[in-house]
Order: structure tokens, then sequence, then C-alpha cells
């Protein structure tokens, strides 16, 4: 019996998943707060997402899993607690913008699992930002790898290989197979030698190389020497004040030696210093002097105190306000081979660590000087100039020209669109990624402004959604040819359907395509991995497609996931 699935919230990423998991052939009923064109009352039960009235309607007693798809952490947290009254033993999908609140209820709460949109599409924007054409990603060896489609035409470097060849590198892994003609599983294929024809598609996934951090003193300090000229954009006012009151104590120092002969320069310099400065001095200097001098001091005072007050103000701001983390921001920018990050949202930020973590530079342009992620990206070390990205001079100030990729991250569509058309119009050969927030339009932008990559959020983690709807903690999914595939780790229990039988056997009866097994503390892979035979404690990786898994549920504890 196929598990019966309610997604509730079908806004743009709810939706997609409910139709995903129709099409997959799951029993599926949706929850919104209004009525969807297209869809019968029967399918969507329309009410408030978190009244027991509306869940009753939908099935929540009989439901086997709730996907919770809204986009507000309150409202999500609100419709969990009420389908847990109703139905206790309902396994949860909870889509959560807090992770740290989504992993504390995954630790505390049983069948409860927190997802995140950003979370899950971040990782594809930034592979598609470093050249690769990600469609996906799946975790392996403790590693986010990108997942991409390698499709055989003429003049593909592996038209005539054979699959054999491809399995036993370590840093690339077969994930599913299509051939163009025919029916056959990726492990029968790789057994029986089968060569790669045109037409044939190869899921793919790479092991991701992390560049070493460079954190040489003597590359930052010539990067800031280098970048000084962006001083006189920050530091031109204090500059200036400083001119300013230089010239009014040696206005002063100038005087005094003039009217009174004997006095030195030094003294002179001294009284000057102390009497604009509020400092004191020695009052002899004018004590004798004449009365024209004795008003010239006064005015010195008044025109002392109004110049060093407002030199006082201006370096206390520059220092201790914005602009000195503007102009030591600015100093650090990379001159190439660096990203350059618009926006710092929540997707924006989850890029910036991403690129961070795997060695590479970067650069954030965030409008709002109060965003709550620019002092975390600060904190990095990463230098973040604050403007709008649409402007040629913040983009050119940021060496767009000697970049590796610009990446228009921001909430607004319509902004992210100007900024990757700028881009374009400073250095047309720079790759630039967008994010487009509607899933239906994204794909058109792209074909429309040719851009490297741009990618939706939702049509991204949509798949991840649904994959975990159908079964287990999923390590990674993806789509061919309208067909769900996911990856996961399954724990091999004396009563798992798989325990005792070969992997190459399980792999050709079950159309699942095994990764790797961790067995008695070591990990095998490639051929090694087709000749183990499963026993109770080992932990099979694996992928198969997604309508196959409810099977998996017959019996109660046999399948056992491993996050």
């Amino acid at each position: 019996m196929k598990p019966r699935i309610i997604v509730c919230g079908l806004g743009r990423t709810g939706y997609k998943i409910f139709r995903l998991l129709r099409q997959q052939g799951a029993f599926v009923v949706g929850i919104h707060y209004q009525p969807i064109p297209g869809e019968t009352a029967s399918d969507v039960i329309v009410g408030d997402l978190q009244a027991a009235a509306t869940l009753k309607a939908a099935g929540i007693e009989q439901a086997h899993t709730l996907v919770i798809a809204g986009s507000k952490d309150e409202l999500n947290l609100s419709v969990m607690m009420q389908a847990r009254v109703l139905n206790p033993q309902i396994r949860i999908i909870n889509r959560f913008y807090n992770t740290n609140l989504g992993e504390r209820l995954d630790r505390t709460l049983p069948d409860h699992l927190s997802m995140s949109v950003v979370g899950l599409a971040a990782p594809v924007f930034t592979f598609a930002a470093m050249g690769s054409r990600a469609i996906g990603q799946i975790k392996l060896f403790q590693q986010t790898w990108p997942i991409h489609e390698e499709y055989i035409d003429e003049n593909h470097l592996w038209k005539g290989r054979k699959l054999n060849e491809l399995w036993e590198d370590r840093s690339r892994m077969l994930i599913y197979y299509l051939p163009v003609e025919g029916e056959i599983d990726l492990v029968s294929a790789v057994i029986s030698g089968q060569k790669l024809e045109v037409g044939d598609r190869l899921i793919v996934g790479t092991q991701p190389r992390n560049r070493p951090p460079k954190r040489s003193l003597i590359i930052k300090l010539l990067k800031v020497i280098t970048s000084l000229r962006q001083f006189q954009q920050h530091g031109r006012s204090v500059v200036v004040g400083a001119v300013v009151l230089l010239a009014v104590i040696l206005l002063a120092t100038l005087t005094y030696t003039s009217a009174e002969l004997k006095l030195s320069l030094i003294d002179a310099l001294y009284f000057s210093v102390g009497m604009i400065t509020g400092a004191g001095g020695n009052d002899k200097v004018v004590e004798n002097a004449p009365n024209s001098i004795k008003l010239f001091t006064v005015i010195m005072m008044l025109v002392g105190a109004v110049v060093i007050g407002i030199w006082y103000a201006m370096l206390t701001d520059f220092v201790l306000g914005s602009r000195f983390k503007q102009f030591w921001d600015a100093a650090r920018i990379p001159q190439r081979y660096h990203y350059i990050v618009c926006g710092l949202s929540g997707i924006g930020v989850k890029i910036v660590e991403q690129l961070h973590t795997s060695g590479h530079e970067v650069v954030a342009i965030e409008t709002d000087s109060n965003n709550r992620f620019v002092n975390t990206t600060r904190g990095l070390g990463i230098p973040v100039i604050q403007g709008d990205a649409s402007f040629r001079t913040i983009l050119k100030s940021s060496n767009i020209h000697a970049a590796a990729a610009v990446l228009a991250v921001t909430s607004n569509d319509a902004t992210n669109l100007e900024i990757a058309l700028k881009a374009k119009s400073l250095a047309p050969s720079i790759p630039v990624i967008v994010h487009y927030a509607d899933p239906d339009f994204a794909g058109i932008a792209q074909q429309l402004f040719d851009f490297e990559a741009v990618l939706s959020p939702a049509e991204l983690a949509a798949p991840a959604f649904a994959a975990a709807a159908l079964g287990g903690r999923i390590l990674g999914n993806g789509i061919t040819a309208d067909s769900l595939w996911v990856a996961f780790a399954t724990v091999i229990t004396p009563l798992h359907a798989f325990c005792g039988q070969w992997v190459k056997d399980v792999a050709m009866s079950t159309d699942c395509v095994p990764l790797y097994v961790e067995t008695n503390h070591q990990t095998l892979h490639g051929w090694d991995l087709l000749e183990t035979n499963l026993s109770p404690g080992d932990i099979l990786y694996m992928t198969m497609p997604a309508t196959q898994l409810y099977q998996l549920w017959r019996n109660e504890g046999a399948c056992e996931r491993h996050a």
C-alpha cells in the first residue's frame, strides 16, 4: 500500500513538491489557504493551514507523512504541533528557515525531519559559480558533491567507452544510467561491459576539491597597499578636517613668532596647540602682548574649538562608525579570480560561506548596512561593499573585470536581472549566476538573456522534499527524464530485505545503484563493493527510483536510514 502524503502550504515550493509526488504516483493531498486553478476540491483542501478541521479534512489521522512547506517558521511550527496532536505517529517533513530550531526539533521529536530550501539550493548556486553545471547535490564521504548529467553526443570524450572503465574511479560516482535504446540497470551495464552510445545519459557525482586558503600576511599587506586609493572615498572628510586644523595651528604659530621676535618657534607652536585644543599652554605669551594679539588669540580659541570639535567628530565616526569598516573592506578587495556575491540574503550568506570554506576569495555587496548577515560575513574576513550592486560604480569597485564569477542573489528577481545585465555589460565574458524565485520563469530568463545559470531555489529544493516524503533521510536526489531518483544510506539489520545478499545481486534486482558500503570500519567502493555480501551492521549508500522507496516501508524497522 502506498503511503498517504499531505503537503501543507502550496506556495512556489509546496506546489512543486505536490506535483512531483503526484507525478511519481504517490497518494498525495494538498492543503492551501485559497483554491488553486486546475486542482479539484478532493486534491487540494482549502482552509486555515493550522486548523484541526482543515487537517482532518485532508485525512491527517490516516496519513503516513506530512510535508509542511510554508514560508513562515511560526506557521510551520503551529501546523506541526497541531498535526502531532491529531496523529502522534505521523512522519513530518518540516521546512524551516531557522536551521538551529529545526535541528533542535529533529533531536527532540521522533520522525521529524527539518529541511531548508536555502540550505538545499545554495550548494547548486556555488557549484554553478565554480563552473559545474550541477543539477543537484549528494552527501558522500562527509562532503557535498555536485551532480551533473553527461549527455553522450558525437563529440563527447566518453563516446564508445565501456562503463566498467568509469566505475572504478573513486573521485567520480556513477549515479544513474539511461541508455538511448533498451532498458538496463547501471550495474548490469557495468558488469556486461556495455559501451556508451550517442544519446545515452549518465548522471555523475564529482568529488569537490577545496583550494587551500591564502593566509600569507605579505599578500594581505600588499592588497591593502595597492588598494589605498579607496581611502579617498572613505576618509576624505577626515583628511580635509586634519588639513584645516593644521592650517589654523600654523597660522597661529606664525602670528605669535612674528609679533614677538624673542619667542621661539617651538614655544609658539606649543602655545598654539594648547590654546586651540583647550589643553592650556604658556599664558605668558600673550600677557604683555598688544591688544591686537590678544584679540587674535580670542578668535583662534573660538575658531580652534569649532575646527577641532568637527574633526574629532569625523575621526570618531570614521574609526568607530561604519566608514572605517567600509574603508577596510574596500582595501581588502581581491584583485583577481574572486567571486562577487550581490545580496546577503539567506541564500547569499550560505553561498559566501561555502565559497570561503572551499578556499576561494569572495566579495559581498549589500545595500542594507543593518542586514544581520553583514557582521557574519565580515567575521569570516570577507570584505563587504555597502551599496547597490545594480550601479556600475559599485560593480567596478569590486574589481569585476578580473573576477571569476558574479552571483546576483538578492531577494528581488527584477533587481537580480538588472545586476546580471549590468555585470555582463561591464565584463561580457564573466560567468553570471542569477537567483530567480519563480521556477516557471527561471528557465525562460536563462534562455532569453543567455546567462550561465538562472536558478530557482524552489525548483532545486522541491525534489529533496518529495524524496524525503517518500522515504527516509535523503542524502541526495535528482530528476532524470521526469523520473525522481534519491540517494540514501540504509543500515542492514537482520530483518532487512538486503541482508545476506551480494551487492551486485541487490542492484540488478531492484534497479538501485550502490555507491559504497561501510563495513568493519572500512569503506568499499568500485568492484570490491559489487562483490560484498551484506551483513547486519553494514551501511549501504545507494540510489534508486523514488517510486520504489515505499516498498521498503513494508516491514517496520527493516530499513533504517542513516544520515
